[in-house]
């Protein structure tokens, strides 16, 4: 009786054996954006336009109701917003989202996706400057 349910439970577990998992695609480190020189790495190049997943810190956001939020590579308390482009650090991203941001405790790391853009852009509401950011982002 025995081997009997030893050969059932082998063709139980057989169908999970053989059927792969789907792959994760692995978060991009901030830091892969950029080459040392702040200019995009070839990295950052590849994949402009491109469905990305990177994850990080919520930094507290600029304004209430906004739209986008930056992400960080270490947990921040207070805002870590550019003036210029030229003073724009390579271990944060703007992250726009079609919604209302709703905020997270600068603390607790999540994971966004979006489509990655590179280049200068002025947010037209805040003024806020950014080099390279995610559009039509989600995060959890």
């Amino acid at each position: 009786m025995l081997q009997r349910r030893a050969f059932l439970g082998a063709f139980a577990v057989l169908p999970f054996v053989s059927t792969p998992l789907p792959a994760m695609e692995a978060p991009i480190k901030l830091r892969d954006l950029y080459n040392k020189d702040q200019t995009f790495s070839d990295l950052a190049l590849s994949l402009e336009g491109q469905r990305i997943t990177v994850d990080g810190f919520m930094a507290p956001p600029l304004k209430a109701e906004a739209n986008f939020f930056v992400l960080t590579k270490r947990p921040m308390a207070t805002c870590p917003f550019c003036e210029s482009s030229a003073d724009w650090p390579d271990d944060i991203l703007a992250v726009y989202t079609k919604r209302t941001v709703k905020v997270i405790p600068f603390n607790v790391k999540i994971v966004t996706q979006g489509v990655l853009e590179l280049g200068d852009m002025t947010d037209p509401e805040t003024g806020f400057v950014s080099r390279v950011r995610l559009v039509d982002a989600k995060y959890s």
